[in-house]
């Protein structure tokens, strides 16, 4: 079912208010459809607060087609931040990349290279010009820094509720701090209510599971298996009187970027591999830390403000799974990693898909139905 067939909803169940949902519940609300926001949670509050909200292409060449819908991601969200306004969440000041060992050297360089020929753009830099434009940076003259311009991070919470506050203005309800328990399923298996742990039952045509690491429970409420990875992460903020650096980094072995004027965000894959060896949060949070000192020098004096183990919300294959399930009419996909970047367009694609009908080629690789319910 879709708003274009011809019956007009009740209502739109967006599920998870993250920034997947709520580029969703924002652009169908802009469509003239009825939404009703819902989330356990504070909008932006799951793990879209605590990603490394790194909104880029460079590092999604696995598949063609998904470093384009990546592309279009990034130049959906310069469409949104001229339509909302950019101040508080949208930082496109590039990012810069270097590796400590010959392997990984090549591998970035091959990378740039196929980049370029895809025409996006990239720049090769030494190590001495990138402390031209990064003077904090502690690395050797010598070593190649690729530098990717059009790249940015996003403040992901403060889009979120830019995103939300415009919709519910525009006639959109929210309701946080309940979580959905149940979805019910007419004669003809189509979607019909939905029951929320407060006790309410709302009466929906539609639902949007865009529910994060939490969507394979909310997709088995419909009797829908959707396989997820279990790929945690551990993400630490720390807070500095001044932040040094002014683009998203990643030095070896340690991710860094800017997260306001005095808060910074790390992030390490090779810590991330530590998780379930039963190392203390803290324990990781230090190893953070002191990575990026070795990057950053100026940054001996901050301290550790925070930090959190998310759960990546990956489908099994890596890939999205966004559209409708044919076999629950009414119901609706928009499961992602890389949400921060995906989030724009996967919410115009999918929103204007409900409203019209109309399914978008760029979204057919990653079609919910490529997983047998």
């Amino acid at each position: 079912m879709s708003i274009g067939s011809g019956k007009r909803p009740e209502c739109v169940a967006v599920i998870g208010v993250g920034v997947l949902g709520a580029c969703v519940g924002w652009n169908l609300s802009r469509q003239g459809a009825e939404v009703v926001f819902i989330d356990a949670l504070q909008p932006g509050e799951g793990v879209t607060n605590w990603s490394f909200a790194w909104v880029n292409a460079s590092n999604k060449t696995v598949r063609k087609s998904y470093f384009d819908l990546n592309v279009a991601g990034m130049a959906a969200h310069r469409e949104v931040a001229g339509t909302i306004g950019p101040d508080s969440w949208w930082f496109p000041s590039g990012h810069l990349r270097w590796a400590d060992d010959p392997a990984a050297e090549t591998k970035l360089l091959e990378t740039a290279e196929l980049l370029a020929r895809w025409e996006y753009r990239v720049e090769v830099f030494t190590g001495a010009e990138a402390r031209r434009l990064e003077p904090a940076l502690a690395m050797p003259g010598e070593v190649p820094v690729v530098c990717y311009p059009d790249e940015a991070w996003v403040h992901g919470r403060h889009l979120v509720s830019r995103l939300v506050g415009q919709a519910v203005e525009a006639g959109a309800e929210l309701r946080s701090g309940t979580a959905v328990c149940d979805i019910s399923t007419g004669t003809d298996g189509s979607v019909r209510t939905v029951a929320l742990s407060d006790g309410t039952r709302l009466d929906v045509d539609i639902v949007v599971n865009a529910a994060g690491p939490h969507a394979a429970n909310v997709a088995a409420l419909v009797a829908r298996q959707l396989p997820m990875r279990r790929e945690p992460g551990v993400v630490t903020r720390i807070d500095s009187a001044r932040v040094p650096i002014g683009r998203v980094m990643h030095a070896p072995h340690i991710e860094i970027r800017p997260d306001g004027d005095a808060s910074m965000v790390l992030h390490s894959r090779e810590i991330d591999a530590l998780i379930d060896t039963g190392e203390d949060p803290s324990e990781l949070a230090r190893m953070l830390h002191e990575s990026a000192r070795n990057v950053v020098p100026e940054l001996s004096s901050s301290r550790i403000a925070e930090t959190r183990t998310a759960h990546r919300p990956i489908p099994a294959d890596g890939f999205p799974s966004v559209g409708a399930v044919p076999s629950v009419p009414g119901y609706y996909e928009a499961v992602s990693h890389s949400g921060i970047t995906l989030g724009p367009v996967i919410g115009r694609l999918l929103a204007t898909e409900i409203v019209s009908g109309r399914r978008d080629a760029m979204l057919a690789d990653f079609r919910p139905e490529r997983f047998p319910s």
